[in-house]
């Protein structure tokens, strides 16, 4: 599989003994795509932490590379470096290195300011043991002051020691390669992996971009709307859309693609079935 032909697949922690037994159906299902590694997420503050590393045993037990989400908001040194001793010795080979969110009612406290201090303490502590991935905002992260400063902070995470990127979603395929193209004149070349949000609930959809700050385009917004209740025809209309843009990702060089899976797979598989990327 060439590096263009490169996927992973990011799950949440499930919250209850049905969802963790839903999610393991779901990533057999899914594993026949071969993904280079699937990543877990972490809750605000490490909310979810029991969970991630559950998740991740399981799924370095079933023979696959995992990586765990790493937010470094609320902790110290000590805590990174006791984190950073249990990935090890788990198997866990990759980071995604994150600021994070703070959960309600915290204050900033910790450590850390930036995922860039986080990545470069890492680097330290750990040397080459990991390979270390940070996020991207194609669309500007919301709570950048400016774009400009915004892929500043992008090519101080890189120079910090991130071996690679993987993006915010988006729907425009422009978005990203603009984003390609500015950091490379900041002179960033690491590999930055378009994150992937399939379509198959528009409310669903709305909801996390109002909160993320993705850009739904107008025409995109207007058609999920206009189907109403009508699920079908939002999940094939969603489908055609999302392997339009990959096609557009990997026709221009995108260095593979990062599917945010919602612990569902059957969109994830048809998109990879119509880009001939299925087993």
């Amino acid at each position: 599989m060439n590096a263009n032909n490169s996927l992973s697949i990011e799950f949440f922690p499930p919250k209850t003994p049905e969802g963790a037994e839903k999610l393991r159906a779901v990533r057999q299902a899914l594993y026949p795509l071969k993904p280079q590694f699937c990543s877990v997420t972490y809750g605000a503050g490490g909310s979810t932490q029991a969970g991630t590393i559950s998740t991740l045993k399981e799924i370095l037990s079933e023979g696959m590379a995992a990586a765990s989400h790493f937010s470094c908001i609320g902790a110290t040194r000590d805590s990174v470096r006791q984190q950073l001793a249990e990935f090890k010795a788990m198997g866990v080979k990759r980071l995604v290195a994150l600021r994070g969110d703070l959960p309600s009612g915290y204050g900033a406290g910790g450590e850390f300011q930036y995922a860039s201090d986080l990545v470069a303490f890492i680097r330290a502590e750990t040397g080459d043991d990991f390979s270390i991935e940070v996020a991207a905002y194609p669309e500007i992260h919301p709570q950048a002051k400016s774009a400009e400063a915004d892929l500043q902070a992008f090519a101080t995470k890189v120079k910090a020691g991130a071996d690679s990127a993987i993006t915010q979603y988006f729907y425009n395929s422009d978005a990203y390669f603009r984003f390609v193209e500015d950091a490379d004149k900041l002179g960033v070349h690491i590999p930055i992996v378009p994150g992937i949000m399939p379509i198959s609930s528009s409310s669903q959809l709305l909801r996390f971009s109002d909160a993320c700050g993705a850009e739904i385009p107008r025409w995109i917004r207007l058609r999920l709307q206009g189907y109403g209740d009508d699920i079908a025809s939002i999940k094939a209309f969603g489908l055609e859309v999302v392997t339009d843009l990959c096609d557009q990702l990997r026709a221009g060089g995108a260095p593979g693609l990062h599917f945010y899976s919602m612990n569902q797979s059957a969109t994830t598989l048809a998109i990879c079935k119509n880009l001939g990327l299925s087993a």
